[in-house]
């Protein structure tokens, strides 16, 4: 996943959990410009701390993996 993926993916998971761009800017102190940049994949210029913030904000987490050609079992278990 690129940065535009996960703005996109971002864009929806706000939206299927009903929050405005202006209330999640509101609570975690971002501009409205910069989410809806960031969403939309244009001119990004968002640091990590804000994307960890707003992805922490929708109940989510980002979770490190080592790259490999095998797929993981719980890939297995999805598919």
């Amino acid at each position: 996943m690129d940065f535009r993926e996960l703005g996109q993916t971002i864009a929806r998971l706000r939206k299927e959990q009903n929050i405005s761009q202006n209330k999640l800017c509101e609570d975690i102190g971002i501009s409205r410009a910069t989410l809806s940049s960031f969403e939309n994949a244009r001119g990004i210029d968002i640091g990590l701390r804000k994307v960890l913030q707003i992805i922490d904000y929708l109940g989510y987490k980002i979770d490190l993996q080592m790259n490999t050609l095998f797929p993981s079992f719980e890939e297995l278990r999805d598919e």
